[in-house]
């Protein structure tokens, strides 16, 4: 009777808990409004606006100190192999980049020695345009070296030169640059030095 008693109970609690875990009420998941597509085009206008120009600046990376020497290096090679070769107008552009190369390292003994060599085999291979420009990058280091009577005469060639050649808008260029000799402002106005590579270069 005892074991009768207990199994009752046992059986009858069991279905209790079992009524219990099924009549549970369920969580279903409930979405919430979708975001209107109107919405996100305000919240884009909006993030547009506050990038503007005056609060967002581009920064300007200067090129490092390994990337001027790789560039010499290989510029070295190139006016080594041009001039062995013979190939003097492409071995002047070789040395008026490394000029380049060495007034953007501050290097100006060696810049202006570069020009010369650049400017000898321009003048060499008839190549008036890239001696115009070396003429008047040759001035503005010269300026900065202290030299202002050579600076002043080379301007005043690369200035006839351009005439002769009818470089008009070169000539008055030049002519304009004239009077800031003593300056020291030849090197940041001369336009020639950053374009003597999209001159006359047909190589």
């Amino acid at each position: 009777m005892r074991y009768t008693l207990l199994l009752l109970f046992i059986i009858t609690g069991f279905s209790a808990s079992a009524q219990i875990f099924f009549w549970k009420k369920k969580h279903t998941f409930k979405p919430g409004p979708p975001i209107k597509a109107c919405a996100l085009g305000k919240a884009a206008i909006s993030s547009n606006l506050l990038l503007t120009n005056d609060s967002v600046k581009p920064y300007i990376y200067d090129e490092s100190e390994f990337s001027l020497l790789s560039r010499e290096r290989a510029l070295i090679k190139d006016a080594r192999h041009n001039m062995s070769w013979h190939i003097y107008n492409a071995a002047s552009y070789n040395f008026s980049d490394l000029a380049q190369l060495y007034i953007r390292m501050h290097r100006y003994s060696e810049a202006k020695w570069y020009f010369l060599q650049s400017i000898s085999l321009s003048r060499q291979e008839n190549d008036s345009k890239h001696t115009v420009a070396i003429l008047v990058s040759l001035a503005a280091i010269k300026e900065n070296l202290g030299d202002l009577v050579s600076a002043r005469a080379d301007l005043n060639e690369a200035h006839d030169l351009a005439q002769v050649k009818g470089m008009k808008e070169k000539a008055e260029e030049i002519n304009k640059m004239i009077p800031l000799l003593g300056q020291n402002k030849l090197l940041f106005v001369n336009h020639y030095a950053a374009s003597v590579a999209d001159g006359n270069k047909d190589l």
